[in-house]
């Protein structure tokens, strides 16, 4: 398999010439904490407080939540991230979505998604539960598919800049480094490797 450039350096490749963009193309990891905490901080409030959702049914939407974001995260990275197109224009496209980060992995401020690119794909999915679901169920929903998207993000931070010697980070640090060391094409998921062992893309060691 022919390997790619990796520099495993902690600091920023420039991608763009204007100033402006560069800038929106990096975050510092905690920065989505900063975003969208409140933002399931409200919805919560709204789902227990302002229309009264039941208990049982805000923990239901909450597990469905979570279980629809590990599908959308593999389902993203295998075959929106990892989609390398032909055209010149749209090869350049993939690098700056995600060409960027297996060629400089452990890049400190592309690690997780900047609210450049976060912030309409979270409005999009929103727009997206609210008409799929019965009325006022998003705001139980979406706070549990933004929370996973947030453990997402930090677990990618971590694993890229933490050692951990034992237990449950440690394999899941070990499956994330399969993928950029070994074979892109398989272990796609972050966050854990639940839809890799459904659908045959683990990376065996």
């Amino acid at each position: 398999m022919k390997k790619n450039y990796v520099s495993n350096s902690p600091e920023s490749t420039r991608m763009f010439k204007s100033d402006l963009l560069e800038a929106l193309s990096k975050v510092q990891f905690f920065v989505p904490l900063i975003i969208y905490v409140p933002v399931i901080i409200y919805l919560l409030y709204k789902a227990i407080f302002t229309v009264q959702l039941g208990a049982a049914t805000i923990a239901l939407l909450m597990i469905s939540g979570l279980f629809v974001w590990t599908f959308v995260e593999y389902i993203l990275h295998r075959f929106v991230f990892h989609f390398v197109p032909k055209q010149k224009w749209a090869l350049r496209l993939h690098f700056i979505f995600h060409g960027v980060h297996h060629d400089y992995p452990n890049d400190l401020k592309r690690l997780v998604l900047p609210p450049s690119a976060s912030i309409p794909l979270a409005t999009g999915f929103y727009f997206l539960f609210n008409a799929l679901l019965p009325q006022y169920y998003v705001y139980a929903f979406f706070p549990a598919f933004i929370g996973g998207y947030l453990v997402y993000d930090m677990t990618h931070y971590a694993i890229h800049h933490f050692n951990f010697k034992s237990g449950l980070w440690k394999r899941i640090k070990q499956h994330h480094m399969l993928h950029h060391y070994q074979d892109p094409t398989k272990g796609y998921g972050v966050s854990s490797d639940l839809w890799d062992r459904v659908f045959g893309s683990r990376i065996l060691k």
